[in-house]
């Protein structure tokens, strides 16, 4: 039974041809392309406006240098938020509960931001191991210190993502049986659990927007650091 809850983060395939591709490429077909008409419809006016809003309020706190980023970090948020809402549906395969790819996106981000700041600045991006008034026998254990957490925020950017995922696909997965087992023998205790199931799908509904939101603004934040 246990081995049964993990085959759904297993990547289908199909002839031997694993189809995380597709469910990687796909959401991006579902997205209405803006018009040349100077009035559009509804659907794409609410699409810009949000994007714009969360445009506006991730690059804020950035200069200028920053804003460069806008395109790429806004396209992979609204990526993200597309893949984790549609592995809520039925028979459906969730790719960012997979931690080789969330790290293909976090680890090569994060070594961009690394290597802006010390193109473009080394001696604040260096500052940043060794914080101000640090007695002086502290400091090869903080440079240490600070050195690990610089290279562990790919790994948990990844994992984080991976395991917030993982665990409501569970938690789903677990109740939504515990229906089916209790609804021949007590049906008001599987009424009641199903209720639960419900109030648990929406919360992952949020959670899948809120942790692709997070993956990027700690982007933006390590960002900040480096331009």
């Amino acid at each position: 039974m246990m081995v049964s809850f993990f085959d759904q983060f297993a990547s289908p395939l199909y002839l031997g041809i694993p189809l995380i591709a597709i469910a990687i490429t796909l959401p991006w077909v579902l997205y209405p392309t803006p018009s040349s008409r100077w009035i559009n419809n509804r659907l794409i006016t609410v699409q810009g406006w949000l994007i714009n809003r969360f445009t506006n309020q991730l690059m804020l706190p950035l200069n200028m240098g920053g804003h460069k980023w806008a395109l790429l970090l806004v396209s992979l948020m609204v990526f993200l938020i597309t893949i984790n809402m549609l592995g809520l549906l039925p028979y459906t395969f969730t790719p960012t509960t997979q931690l080789s790819l969330n790290m293909g996106f976090a680890v090569p981000l994060w070594l961009a931001t690394v290597i802006i700041g010390m193109r473009n600045q080394p001696t604040v991006a260096l500052g940043h191991l060794l914080p101000e008034g640090t007695p002086i026998p502290l400091i090869p254990v903080l440079i240490i210190i600070e050195t690990i957490s610089l290279f562990i925020r790919p790994l948990a950017l990844g994992v984080r993502l991976t395991a917030n995922l993982t665990a409501g696909h569970l938690l789903i997965q677990l109740i939504a049986t515990a229906v089916f087992v209790l609804l021949p023998m007590m049906p008001t205790v599987a009424i009641l659990t199903a209720t639960v199931l419900f109030l648990l799908t929406l919360l992952e509904v949020a959670v899948a927007m809120i942790q692709a939101y997070v993956f990027v603004l700690l982007l933006s934040l390590y960002l900040r650091e480096n331009v």
